[in-house]
């Protein structure tokens, strides 16, 4: 077989790329369904939009030009398998001594998904399985290793990779690996790092971190030659239920997915709308701000709008206080309405206890330090919430603006709510069944929808509103939870705006909003 070191030579970009494709096509082998047991023979795009320009863009060093490829592509575009050819590529013929190369995932499950393609592919050629000697949780060729871990790793450190593999970036609960295992290849002369993903939801992530600097370099807003960015996907205004949309999305529908696969998704969209988010995520490649439908982070950022400050003063200010245990977030969430402007101008503010804030545990690896500094959250000293602090924060609202009401839950009241009447602001208790909370967030929902809630792009309300669950009764009542029952997954932002948007409803001098309540 002959898997000679490459020399660094000013290869011509042909001749580079032709490399991979060859060794690829040669060696490799399809491992699942009907192709299974043939030839991995690369499909059009896969070469012209990822192969040619990641291996045969070459620097007047000779060396590869990109070190870092975002590659996002919906489900069902043959993702894992490509990974699996490139891992043992770089495992056997790139030319590195003592090659580390690894792919690595959200969970271990996931992390073994490229690992045992990679290995079945040694299996299934003679060439191959007579150079690489396959361990349990390694392939290995002469001084060269294929590993596969994931966020869920004792150790991390420790490597110097020549090639990473991110499979299913959007997975990882936290940054943690991507910056151990990217900052691990800095003694290599070429390395690479490709992320393979379809997209997420979750807009503090750093899948969306890397997604949107992928973005910004396709747009040239960012110049950087090292940086390869392959995004296939639909846009929010195109139609899911078209077969162009599909085809659009995925370069591989027709031949590695299929035609019917989507019709059937597309029905079930249609009678359960719950669903739909999912498809826009997985088959069409849509960030979406939750895994099920309310709001969009499309429609949350048409609010993205400054809060015009000179005018808050003028205007009418109503609250809504969602009040957790000491150990969790409380939000302050303030409303004011404009008339001529026909909106509503939202602020919220968070507190925070300093033990949750610093253990990535608690805080479910949420920066709660960069919200502070950005003056969206306190963190007060030690393991409970210091309540004097939301005490005074109201007190100062109440001083600096027109204060009408406050609406607050009764749980855990009585650590502020008597201290905030004495001062002469009118405190309302605000339930959080579905009476009280349906019909304003049904309207928090529209107006947002109407780009009516003006909140300057508020990122903590931002990451919240990718946590929202609705749960809903037989009347269709709804009311705001939580997605999953995690750290980073919080909603007392919007609960509290819901609860401050409620507070304006119950108060409004407004007799059509009056009547529209009492008729509920």
């Amino acid at each position: 077989m002959g898997f000679s070191s490459a020399r660094y030579s000013l290869l011509n970009l042909i001749d580079a790329a032709d490399s991979v494709i060859g060794f690829i096509e040669k060696h490799c082998s399809h491992v699942k369904g009907e192709l299974g047991g043939k030839p991995f023979l690369l499909e059009q795009w896969q070469k012209e939009q990822i192969i040619k320009p990641l291996y045969g863009t070459l620097n007047a060093e000779g060396l590869r030009q990109y070190r870092t490829a975002y590659i996002e592509l919906p489900r069902k575009n043959g993702k894992s398998n490509l990974a699996a050819c490139l891992a043992l590529y770089h495992l056997l013929k790139d030319g590195e001594h003592g090659a580390e190369v690894i792919s690595a995932a959200g969970d271990r499950n996931q992390a073994r998904i490229v690992f045992e393609c990679a290995a079945a592919m040694v299996r299934q050629s003679e060439v191959l399985s007579k150079h690489v000697k396959i361990k349990q949780n390694s392939l290995e060729y002469k001084n060269n290793w294929y590993r596969a871990i994931s966020a869920e790793a004792n150790t991390k450190h420790g490597f110097s990779a020549s090639a990473v593999i991110f499979d299913e970036l959007h997975t990882q609960p936290n940054r943690d690996l991507w910056d151990v295992l990217t900052t691990s290849t800095g003694a290599r002369r070429q390395p690479l790092v490709v992320a393979i993903t379809t997209a997420g939801h979750d807009v503090n992530s750093i899948c969306y971190e890397v997604h949107d600097y992928a973005k910004r370099v396709q747009k040239k807003e960012i110049d950087d030659p090292t940086f390869l960015p392959v995004i296939y996907a639909a846009d929010k205004k195109d139609d899911w239920r078209e077969e162009a949309t599909w085809r659009k999305a995925n370069p591989g529908y027709g031949t590695i997915c299929k035609a019917a696969y989507f019709q059937q998704e597309v029905r079930k969209c249609e009678s359960n709308p719950r669903q739909l988010n999912t498809f826009l995520r997985l088959h069409l490649n849509i960030w979406t701000s939750s895994e099920t439908s309310w709001l969009t982070d499309e429609e949350f950022m048409r609010g993205a709008d400054s809060v015009p400050e000179e005018k808050l003063k003028r205007l009418k200010c109503y609250a809504g206080l969602d009040l957790a245990s000491v150990k969790d977030l409380t939000a302050v969430a303030l409303i004011w309405r404009d008339d001529e402007e026909d909106c509503y101008y939202l602020r919220a503010h968070h507190f925070c206890n300093s033990v949750k804030a610093q253990s990535k545990e608690k805080s479910g690896s949420i920066d709660y330090f960069a919200f502070q500094t950005a003056g969206l959250v306190t963190i007060t000293e030690g393991n409970v919430t210091d309540m004097d602090a939301v005490r005074d924060f109201i007190l100062s609202a109440h001083q600096q603006y027109d204060l009408q009401a406050l609406a607050f839950d009764r749980y855990y009241a009585e650590m502020v709510v008597p201290d905030l009447i004495a001062a002469g602001i009118d405190c309302q208790k605000f339930g959080q069944g579905y009476a009280s909370m349906s019909y304003p967030t049904k309207e928090l929902e529209r107006l947002m929808c109407q780009g009516k809630i003006i909140h300057g792009a508020h990122p903590v309300l931002r990451w919240q509103i990718g946590c929202v669950q609705l749960q809903r009764d037989d009347a269709d009542n709804i009311k705001v939870s939580k997605r999953k029952n995690s750290e980073s997954q919080k909603v007392d932002g919007i609960v509290a705006s819901i609860m401050a948007l409620g507070c304006y409803f119950n108060n409004a001098d407004d007799e059509a909003v009056v009547l529209q309540i009492v008729s509920l």
